[in-house]
């Protein structure tokens, strides 16, 4: 496992942002873990959340790309931090866009987005905290290519649950690039996390309750 995706889980863990115990999901299922990006709150935390996206994305999509986009609302300052580190480990200007929830109609800046204005044939990489069910992708992906006829070079979120999504027998972030056409990654999974975790925060107990919830909802089930 490479360096800054064990910190990366380290940090999701100090930072609360990544829990363990008993937990009821909006789905109704009952999960031994829990993710709340909302926690990362504090400037020394998102500066090292956006050059850990920052880090993923050149990993598993390269450099060929103009703008990162973050649906709103909690992508939004994902697209932020991620063009800063961007540019401060790679020396590359990016570009962020985000939408809006209602468009705005006044203003030297009204419309669906704000941040940059994309431009046909530019290379769109998109930023999440997680993807559950593709909502907010099928909510936000219109109205960007409404905006410009861009390439989404792909979809980048900060943990894979490796459980299944809507349609009952792949993962969510590969429902998306399935529905899409562009591939979809994560900075870290959730088996990585147990890799990484197995023995300290992930006690023997923990790790029964996790083995049994991939059971009934895990990708391989």
């Amino acid at each position: 496992m490479e360096t800054y995706k064990r910190e990366f889980i380290e940090f999701m863990v100090e930072s609360d942002v990544l829990t363990f115990g008993d937990f009821t999901l909006k789905s109704g299922r009952r999960s031994p873990f829990f993710m709340n990006a909302g926690a990362y709150v504090s400037g020394g935390q998102l500066k090292r959340l956006g050059r850990y996206y920052a880090q993923a994305i050149h990993d598993r999509f390269g450099d060929d790309f103009d703008v990162v986009f973050g649906p709103a609302y909690k992508g939004i300052p994902l697209a932020v931090v991620t063009a800063i580190a961007y540019h401060d480990l790679y020396g590359k200007e990016v570009r962020y866009c985000s939408d809006r929830k209602e468009a705005k109609d006044h203003g030297a800046d009204k419309g669906q987005l704000l941040g940059a204005e994309p431009h046909d044939g530019e290379r769109v990489v998109i930023v999440e905290d997680v993807t559950t069910s593709g909502k907010s992708i099928d909510e936000t992906y219109p109205k960007l290519m409404a905006a410009a006829d861009v390439r989404v070079v792909g979809l980048m979120v900060s943990l894979d649950r490796q459980e299944v999504g809507k349609g009952g027998t792949k993962a969510a972030i590969d429902e998306v690039s399935e529905r899409y056409g562009f591939p979809t990654a994560a900075i870290v999974s959730m088996s990585e996390v147990v890799e990484a975790l197995g023995g300290t925060v992930i006690t023997p107990e923990l790790a029964v309750a996790i083995e049994a919830y991939y059971k009934q909802y895990g990708v391989s089930a």
